[in-house]
């Protein structure tokens, strides 16, 4: 920086000195020109001209317009913080390269980020912790607390009873009264645990017993007792095929037996038609 002061402190100095010597100058060359002695030389008095010269460092020149000597000598004189220099004008270009360079890291750091797009929403559906309150709100087996059956047969009292949850055969038939004296229960399954809505036939014979006829007239074939005919016995009847025997043995099975003939037209397949052909053939 010092070295940068000394230079422009010469050049300085120099212009100022080169200013004086045109203003010593000028008034001899301007009169030589009006006398009208072009090819004489000019008389110097005192030797100014070689003096200034001399001080410039080289030979006196051709003077400039006046215009643009007033504009050099009023910034070197009057304003000569104005005139940056070299080295200083490198300064310069160098901060606004910086600075152009921080702008653009700035707009780059600043720049707005893709979001990533939400993940598409599930499939409504129910959740686990539905799924799992609702099954805590339905009623498990073991957790109901009545059961209404149908008693029927050989007991004192039958009719529709209802019991806690969780009875027995036994519990009901003795709700009923108890079996009849002299009657026994049967192929009844007394520790069986009770089902809401079914029927109890109490004192029915088992299954493949000797069938017994109505009227000693009617030979025992032709009437079948519908709660301990096969499958392969009621196949026989008239209008009674393989599926249909299976029907009658699976109502008989689900229900506890049947209670009465007219119990066939409940059966799946058996209308009023095949009823009436087959009710004379049957008893309970």
């Amino acid at each position: 920086m010092r070295t940068t002061a000394q230079a422009t402190d010469q050049a300085t100095d120099r212009i100022r000195a080169e200013s004086r010597l045109r203003a010593l100058t000028a008034p001899v060359a301007s009169h030589a020109r009006s006398d009208g002695q072009s090819g004489s030389p000019v008389p110097d008095p005192g030797g100014l001209t070689a003096r200034a010269a001399a001080l410039a460092g080289r030979p006196p020149s051709l003077p400039v317009p006046p215009s643009f000597e007033a504009l050099r000598t009023a910034v070197a004189a009057g304003a000569p913080e104005l005139d940056p220099g070299r080295p200083r004008l490198r300064v310069l270009l160098l901060i606004a390269l910086a600075a152009v360079v921080v702008g653009c890291f700035y707009a780059w750091w600043s720049r707005p980020e893709p979001e990533p797009l939400a993940p598409p929403p599930p499939v409504s559906g129910p959740s686990p912790e539905t799924d799992s309150a609702s099954s805590r709100l339905r009623p498990r087996p073991s957790e109901v607390t009545e059961v209404t059956v149908h008693v029927t047969g050989k007991v004192r009292h039958p009719g529709v009873l209802t019991l806690p949850g969780g009875s027995r055969v036994a519990d009901a038939v003795q709700a009923a009264g108890g079996i009849r004296k002299g009657t026994a229960p049967g192929p009844l399954n007394l520790a069986r645990r009770l089902v809401d809505g079914e029927q109890i036939v109490v004192g029915a014979p088992a299954r493949g017993a000797p069938v017994t006829p109505v009227d000693p007239a009617v030979p025992a074939e032709a009437v079948l007792d519908l709660n301990t005919a096969t499958a392969e016995q009621l196949d026989r009847l008239p209008g009674v095929g393989e599926v249909l025997a299976r029907r009658i043995t699976e109502y008989r099975d689900g229900h506890g037996g049947f209670r009465s003939v007219e119990q066939l037209r409940e059966v799946t397949g058996i209308g009023d038609r095949k009823y009436a052909e087959i009710k004379d053939k049957v008893r309970v």
